[in-house]
């Protein structure tokens, strides 16, 4: 695969602190078929279709979604209307999801509040533009289901790159090293997540595509980092007892400040995305305690 037929679009949400160079889509242009990957909220698609213009993409061949959450996947549907041959590439539980998004709609709106109203409502997908394949096409892409940050979540390895979406979380770029922590879910199985990174380590991919952000090497050293920071925020959550008020998350706050060099380099971040790193990390204490209440 050569890395100059690829391009990151940004899908940046200034309605939303800290939301730049954070949801992005992944463009390839290949002389033989031409694919996108997450193409993001239905609030971001008039920015994403002209970027696409500008690049002079007449046709999609395929639509590649790591997973169904509204900033990955809400806008679907509407980029279908101006690429109706495009397939879209999903988990098969997260078909039914796209078609009929009316649950899936509600359930954001639930969940993200005034996030998922500036994102936008999810445009159903057409049943036959969507589909499940392990290997797509003739393009040599290999679709691995990855369940972890999401039950419907998908990995893509094209060549020596993948497409990891959120299977290690998220990831800033800082000055002084890497910056990382874990996007655990409301459901969250440690035992899952970690197969899934370890099955994604045994691919030893070159390069890794974090849908938060960016496309890093060596893949290894981020998949490694990723696994680690699971079992290390889990023992946080655990000793400092964090169970979902504001006092229990300073209190994990804190202890990560001290036993997590990658996540302490969060007050290198600007500001604005300081701030959204910040509030991102109740929903990783509330997904991994409600593991560790569940054993």
């Amino acid at each position: 695969m050569n890395l100059e037929n690829l391009s990151c679009i940004d899908l940046d949400e200034p309605r939303l602190e800290g939301f730049s160079q954070f949801i992005s889509a992944w463009l390839y242009q290949g002389e033989e078929f031409t694919f996108l990957v997450d193409p993001g909220p239905l609030s971001t698609i008039p920015h994403l279709l002209n970027e696409l213009k500008k690049r002079g993409v007449e046709r999609l061949d395929y639509i590649l979604l790591t997973h169904i959450h509204i900033d990955h996947a809400g806008g679907t549907g509407e980029l279908l209307k101006n690429f109706p041959d495009a397939q879209v590439i999903c988990h098969p539980q997260g078909i039914k999801h796209m078609v009929e998004p009316e649950k899936l709609w509600q359930g954001s709106l639930k969940v993200l509040g005034y996030m998922a109203e500036v994102y936008g409502e999810i445009i159903p997908v057409p049943e036959a533009n969507i589909s499940f394949s392990e290997e797509i096409g003739d393009t040599g892409i290999r679709t691995f289901l990855t369940p972890g940050h999401a039950q419907h979540h998908l990995c893509f390895l094209f060549a020596d790159l993948l497409f990891a979406g959120e299977v290690v979380g998220v990831r800033s770029p800082v000055a002084s090293g890497v910056y990382m922590r874990p996007a655990t879910p409301p459901r969250f199985m440690l035992d899952v997540a970690l197969d899934s990174i370890d099955r994604m380590i045994e691919l030893a991919p070159r390069y890794l595509v974090i849908a938060h952000y960016g496309l890093v090497e060596p893949a290894l050293k981020y998949l490694k980092i990723g696994r680690n920071q699971l079992n290390l925020w889990v023992e946080g959550v655990k000793v400092t007892g964090s169970d979902g008020d504001a006092e229990a998350e300073e209190r994990l706050f804190k202890w990560l400040l001290e036993h997590d060099l990658n996540y302490r380099r969060i007050k290198e971040l600007p500001p604005d995305i300081y701030a959204r790193e910040r509030y991102f990390l109740g929903n990783t204490m509330r997904g991994m305690s409600g593991y560790l209440k569940s054993m």
